[in-house]
């Protein structure tokens, strides 16, 4: 059975505080539907100073999802590392790990916006060390003794009930990132299907005598909305999946790698790349699929059409799945 993966990162364009608002909380209640029907995963991210509204604060979701549910997993891909207070970060995971029973999944990146590090006032250019010391520091913190953090005796609390510690992956599509997480002995997450960056990070493996793996998404991971009639919801909805679309090709240059890539500049081009699919029950079962990632949501979506779509997906589609 594929990995099944809800994901949410709460975009809308000229929201209202009350509408975004219901739109949050749609989501908490779309993952306890998920949750109810055997979803694997949620998945959340992080971006700031977005003028739609990109979700910020990945963790604060993350735990209300955890009070709604009791079985999936939210995996928040990725935090940009480097914006975060490693201390309290550390605190922060550690609550979320004991709340949900080890449930939590982080994937560790640096990101790839300027104007975010800008905004809180971090030097882009160091953006590299400042991961290295943040990841040192959770590893340190979560053993629950002393160590030396800039200078002066600290002790987290209180300390995560995941051993050794909460599940930590470090992202990206560099070597440097592939180096960071072979040195520390963490497992890697490439931001798209790249095996010789896989091939790398194993090697580096070797070299520092560290243990780890790999969680790299296929070479074909498509965002899926289910639908009865997908020209319909082309006409009425592609504007939301355009819109995300866009926004992203806006943050990538040529050295940026992602899963999620488009060069298309109008609706009937998206459609026709496949990295956004508008799929029937039926399609979505034959495509034999590694991962079934749903976006009920994109691009400030319709609260009324996303439900649609997970209920198509959890109704008609996860029960063909088997296992």
């Amino acid at each position: 059975m594929p990995v099944t993966v809800v994901r949410f990162n709460l975009v809308e364009p000229g929201a209202t505080p009350a509408s975004l608002g219901a739109r949050y909380r749609a989501a908490v209640e779309m993952a306890a539907y998920a949750d109810r029907h055997g979803v694997t995963t949620v998945q959340t991210e992080e971006h700031h100073g977005v003028d739609d509204n990109w979700l910020p604060s990945p963790f604060a979701f993350a735990g209300a999802v955890f009070g709604a549910t009791r079985t999936v997993a939210v995996t928040v891909s990725a935090v940009i590392g480097p914006l975060h207070d490693p201390l309290r970060l550390a605190e922060d995971i550690a609550v979320l790990d004991l709340l949900s029973g080890g449930r939590l999944v982080t994937v560790a990146g640096i990101g790839y916006r300027p104007e975010e590090y800008a905004r809180a006032g971090i030097d882009f250019r160091r953006r590299g060390r400042i991961q290295d010391e943040l990841l040192e520091t959770l590893l340190k913190a979560w053993t629950g003794e002393e160590f030396d953090y800039r200078g002066r005796t600290v002790r987290v609390t209180p300390r995560p009930g995941t051993t050794p510690h909460p599940l930590l992956l470090v992202g990206g599509s560099s070597r440097a990132a592939a180096r960071r997480a072979a040195r520390l002995g963490l497992p890697f997450f490439p931001s798209a299907h790249l095996p010789e960056l896989e091939a790398y990070y194993k090697e580096r493996l070797v070299e520092y005598g560290t243990e780890g793996w790999t969680m790299m998404p296929e070479a074909e991971t498509p965002l899926l909305h289910i639908a009865e009639d997908p020209d319909r919801t082309w006409a009425e909805y592609g504007g939301h999946f355009l819109h995300e679309a866009r926004t992203y090709a806006s943050w990538q240059s040529g050295a940026i790698h992602s899963a999620v890539r488009s060069g298309a500049q109008d609706v009937a081009a998206l459609r026709a790349e496949g990295v956004y699919r508008v799929v029937t029950p039926e399609e979505c079962v034959a495509q034999s699929l590694a991962n079934l990632v749903l976006h009920p949501l994109v691009g400030g979506m319709p609260v009324a059409e996303g439900w649609r779509s997970l209920r198509l997906f959890c109704e008609e589609v996860l029960p063909r799945l088997g296992g």
